[in-house]
């Protein structure tokens, strides 16, 4: 093994020579270090203790000057300082977090208030042994199944749009399990929150089970309010969290350290995948998903150096069967949003208006939004349920949900009419039809048929017809008329076989009828 090569010892004529660089040729520490062949920090001692002594240059030159020099400079090698007394360390500590402060400030101004104290050198290694006493590092080990944690990769992969040629940024989701480093990659769009929670219940899905804490950062979509003792989840994030049975651990704003697994993992990914495909073209998120999942498996599979098993292995052997098992169903994704009943009963929900229970007008709702379904809550009871419809415009609309006075108009339909009429009697289905053909418009002709339908609780169903086939017979097709012959009793002079035979002027009403 060869010797290492030792650096030779500086004499007063390099310290000349350094000044001269320093101020005349104005080369930096690293510069004079190279030209001279020996050590920056030998470089910048000298520079210091010249600053210290109050030097100048140009350098007086002369027999003794030497000598005078490098008592100056080294005078005090080697004595022990008379004052030793130390500073608050913990106060030098706090004001070098202060824009513009520097040691050697934090240092001069020491030396100030103690001409004999210590050195320069000796005050930074005291600032640096004091730092490193009080940033001491906790190593945390985790458990099987406890903790998975998920974050972004920095870098992105172009994705080239085919039809108009427009590149689009593919962000890179990074998931590691804390026991085994098993590790999950998925490319997609954007890191919003629809994306961040297929991302979650991707990672979940390719484990095949479910730890017990979820460890991420305070991504916006997922993290509402960033407290470290009260975090505040967003409603979809927490409601995944439910449903998977697990808890969310937001870490620190700017603490790496929360996180380290997961930090690890994302450079192990940007170098061992990304790079690996940084030379390669791919025109849609499929393709790019494929080929990371085939890099992906090969980084699972790989003997890791520290541990002489692989990530796939150590998983199997102590981590999956600590794993919670996965739902029967996966997460379902839903935004949830605030929605104020409008005094028609409606919410507007992705412009699109959803009924509720009319009692609630003027409240704020919780609505939960997804593909296919309209939920809607009022103090974490569902009070509505709608289909969600694809186009953004109309209304749906729950006769339950109508006042009793709304109701009444809500179907109102000429088959509608004529099929509540049937229930009475075919005179009165006749009747009704004749009030609505009979007009120009058939809605003309509503206010009339009600009235005649409001008849049957009083009269009940059986005199109601036949007080039809009399208004029928005498041709006062109006409500008037109706209740006129019930009022008077008319509908019972007719003999009963009457009743069972229409006239001929209104027999051929299934034929006319266009309602129906």
């Amino acid at each position: 093994m060869p010797r290492r090569k030792q650096a030779r010892r500086t004499t007063v004529r390099d310290i000349r020579t350094i000044l001269r660089l320093t101020h005349e040729e104005g080369l930096s520490v690293r510069e004079i270090a190279e030209r001279l062949k020996i050590g920056k920090s030998s470089v910048s001692t000298y520079l210091l203790r010249a600053r210290e002594a109050g030097l100048s240059w140009p350098l007086p030159v002369g027999a003794d000057e030497d000598a005078k020099l490098e008592r100056r400079l080294f005078g005090r090698a080697g004595r022990p300082p008379r004052d030793l007394s130390e500073p608050d360390w913990a106060l030098v500590v706090r004001e070098l977090k202060r824009k513009g402060v520097t040691l050697t400030l934090l240092w001069q101004e020491y030396r100030a208030n103690h001409p004999d104290g210590y050195g320069f050198t000796w005050f930074c290694e005291q600032v640096a042994a004091f730092r490193q006493r009080t940033s001491i590092a906790f190593r945390n080990r985790h458990a099987a199944g406890a903790v998975m944690q998920t974050d972004y990769a920095g870098p992105t992969v172009p994705v080239i749009d085919p039809a108009t040629g427009v590149i689009h940024p593919a962000q890179i989701f990074v998931a590691v399990l804390g026991a085994s480093n098993l590790t999950f990659a998925h490319a997609s769009f954007s890191q919003q929150l629809p994306d961040w929670i297929d991302g979650q219940v991707r990672a979940l899905t390719f484990y095949g089970g479910v730890t017990k804490a979820i460890v991420c950062d305070n991504l916006k979509s997922g993290v509402a309010k960033a407290l470290w003792f009260e975090p505040t989840l967003t409603a979809t994030f927490a409601a995944m969290a439910e449903h998977y049975d697990t808890t969310i651990l937001p870490t620190r704003s700017r603490k790496p350290r929360d996180k380290g697994r997961v930090e690890g993992a994302v450079l192990i990914v940007e170098r061992w995948i990304l790079a690996r495909l940084r030379n390669r073209t791919f025109f849609s998120l499929a393709a790019l998903n494929t080929a990371i999942a085939e890099l992906l498996e090969e980084l699972n599979n790989r003997t890791m150096r520290h541990v002489g098993k692989s990530r796939r292995e150590l998983f199997e052997e102590i981590e999956r069967a600590a794993l919670k098992p996965l739902p029967a169903v996966p997460f379902e994704y839903a935004e949830w949003k605030s929605a104020k009943v409008h005094p028609d009963y409606h919410v507007e929900v992705d412009k699109t208006f959803y009924s509720v229970p009319h009692r609630l007008i003027g409240c704020t709702l919780q609505v939960r939004l997804t593909h296919r379904v309209v939920e809607i809550f009022h103090d974490h009871q569902r009070v509505a349920s709608h289909v969600r419809r694809s186009q953004r415009s109309g209304h749906v609309t729950v006769n339950d949900h109508m006042p009793k006075a709304h109701q009444r108009y809500a179907n109102t339909t000429p088959a509608n009419l004529i099929g509540r009429a049937t229930q009475i009697g075919p005179n009165a289905a006749i009747l009704v039809e004749r009030m609505m053909r009979d007009r120009p418009h058939p809605e003309q002709g509503y206010r009339s048929a009600m009235g005649i339908l409001s008849l049957a609780p009083r009269y009940g169903s059986q005199r109601l017809d036949a007080a039809c086939e009399r208004a029928l017979t005498i041709n006062a097709i109006t409500y008037s008329s109706v209740a006129s012959i019930l009022k008077s009793g008319l509908d019972r002079e007719r003999p009963q076989a009457e009743h069972a035979a229409p006239t001929p002027a209104h027999t051929n009403i299934r034929g006319r009828s266009y309602y129906q």
